[in-house]
């Protein structure tokens, strides 16, 4: 049995894409993260050492977000799922990067990549 901790619409601003004006203007991207692991062993012992601390976890994603441009959110999501991967007892994680302001020169709502990646 795999149990489930997400995170969901964390906000911070970035300079990824391949547009110079990307780069130098930065937008705002929206990340949601789900992480699989078994929360038993936390709950039984109430300790947090045995889970995920998703505050601190929310800080480290933004800290990428914020960090080195990239040209392409999937490079970005693939960053993210590494900060999630590289917490025990995270077995796989699944991440969405929301691009609202993606330079589409149509109406739209969203651009999303999700990617799912697990331990090797």
């Amino acid at each position: 049995m795999t149990d489930r901790i997400s995170v969901r619409g964390l906000r911070a601003r970035g300079r990824h894409g391949v547009l110079p004006a990307e780069r130098e203007l930065g937008q705002e991207f929206v990340v949601d993260v789900t992480l699989f692991l078994d929360t038993a062993p936390a709950a039984a012992g109430d300790d947090l050492a045995k889970t995920v601390d998703y505050g601190q976890l929310a800080q480290d994603l933004v800290k990428v977000v914020e960090g080195e441009p990239v040209d392409l959110i999937e490079t970005l999501a693939q960053r993210l799922a590494d900060v999630c991967l590289s917490r025990e007892p995270v077995l796989s994680a699944e991440v969405s990067v929301h691009k609202p302001a993606a330079p589409i020169p149509l109406p739209f709502d969203d651009v999303v990549v999700t990617i799912t990646r697990s331990r090797s």
